[in-house]
């Protein structure tokens, strides 16, 4: 099973916010769309980073927290993205995502953010997976009996 399986299911409309807005815009996002990330893509659309509910708790461990939410998004955001493409394999993508300890993942096709998958998509898509092997197999084997 690929990424892109993932979202077969419908089409899920992505959040998104601008490096511009404040850290307190973005907690209202996360928390109005019950969300754990946003990609943040500059004004041409281009993914420049993501500001997670870690990035936040970060913030709220320092002693200026209040102003901590005045700041912008890019002064707190996440730089160093790990990224996926719709064709990586979901083995491959969860053994990423659990290397490099990050739980949501950008995906990109032709440099174009198209979805983000966190690792709760990953685990809940490859337990539907290995639930229909199973099935598969135990229908096949009481056919076989029988």
């Amino acid at each position: 099973m690929k990424i892109r399986d993932i979202r077969k299911s419908g089409p899920v409309d992505l959040q998104t916010i601008s490096p511009e807005h404040t850290v307190h815009e973005a907690i209202q996002l996360l928390c109005r769309h019950n969300i754990g990330a946003l990609p943040v893509l500059d004004i041409e659309g281009t993914l420049v980073g993501i500001v997670s509910e870690r990035d936040v708790l970060r913030l709220c461990s320092r002693d200026d927290f209040p102003g901590a939410l005045t700041l912008r998004v890019r002064d707190v955001m996440t730089r160093d993205l790990v990224i996926g493409v719709p064709d990586d394999s979901l083995d491959y993508v969860m053994r990423v995502m659990t290397e490099r300890r990050v739980r949501h993942l950008p995906v990109l096709e032709d440099r174009r953010l198209v979805a983000i998958v966190s690792i709760g998509d990953v685990v809940k898509a490859q337990y539907e997976e290995k639930e229909t092997e199973i099935r598969f197999l135990r229908d096949y084997v009481q056919g076989a009996l029988a």
